[in-house]
């Protein structure tokens, strides 16, 4: 079983740790979720899952609000319903998650099992104009190793992000095709302006005998899903996600991610066709 060092801490201790988001005010939603996390602050949030109706135990939706007191409401996921893979559609409004809306603001893809790419909104590069502004970024690559240990050991992630410029913004990736993504870039080793980050490796704990990794009183359910990605040169983490109830998770992300990157990584979690459970 995989679980947290926070499990055996109870209710009282549990809820005096988990401390809520600092204080983030923002005019602007979408601008907001697709910028990075302010330097030197947690942005602490909360994935909520519904998987009531006739539909939703096969496509749930899910949400992301701030981990405050007023639970303010960022983003809303599902996956679609007719697609011959395996995609999810990101809005910023929770009511609307169509394709064409006008809150849509990016697409989580699979097309290999345990393979996925992060988009923005902006055009697929085959409709976009010849000098390319208007063509959708990549905003995430995400690798899911097949599990060693089979069903019993704790997954393997890699996560690929666009690097940073010297004023602290997203260097823009637009692939013209699917040779040029993140994905296969990372696969031959082209990494310039760009981020490779990991799942932290859990520790086993004899006494539990379990798998453990430390919240800080952030996750208090054992989960396959719970997981950190951490950059490696020094052990910097970069979002936790893990599970507090059976359909609530705590989703924290830090510099240089944005809420769109971290939500996504999050539902990539969530997908079944994931070779390595």
């Amino acid at each position: 079983m995989f679980q947290t060092t926070a499990d055996k801490e109870k209710d009282k201790k549990t809820k005096k740790e988990r401390a809520p988001s600092p204080e983030i005010e923002f005019d602007d939603l979408e601008t907001f979720v697709m910028e990075p996390a302010p330097q030197g602050v947690t942005v602490k949030c909360r994935v909520t899952r519904d998987q009531r109706g006739v539909d939703k135990s096969l496509y749930p939706l899910y949400y992301l609000h701030l981990d405050n007191e007023k639970k303010t409401f960022l983003l809303a996921g599902r996956k679609r319903k007719k697609s011959t893979t395996s995609n999810y559609l990101i809005s910023i409004d929770a009511t609307d998650l169509s394709r064409g809306g006008e809150n849509f603001v990016g697409k989580l893809s699979n097309l290999m099992g345990t393979k996925f790419t992060v988009f923005d909104n902006a055009l697929n590069p085959e409709r976009a104009l010849p000098d390319m502004s208007n063509a959708r970024q990549e905003l995430a690559g995400i690798i899911y190793e097949t599990n060693v240990l089979g069903m019993k050991g704790p997954r393997r992630m890699t996560v690929i992000i666009p690097g940073m410029s010297k004023d602290n913004e997203r260097v823009p990736l637009r692939p013209r095709n699917e040779c040029d993504g993140l994905l296969v870039r990372y696969q031959n080793r082209r990494m310039e302006n760009l981020i490779e980050l990991h799942n932290k490796t859990p520790v086993w704990n004899e006494e539990t005998a379990s798998h453990v990794l430390n919240f800080n009183g952030r996750v208090t359910q054992a989960s396959v899903k719970n997981f950190q990605i951490v950059h490696n040169k020094d052990d910097y983490i970069v979002m936790q996600f893990g599970r507090i109830a059976d359909d609530i998770f705590t989703l924290d992300y830090n510099y240089p991610m944005c809420a769109v990157q971290a939500f996504a990584i999050a539902l990539s979690s969530f997908d079944g066709k994931i070779a390595c459970e």
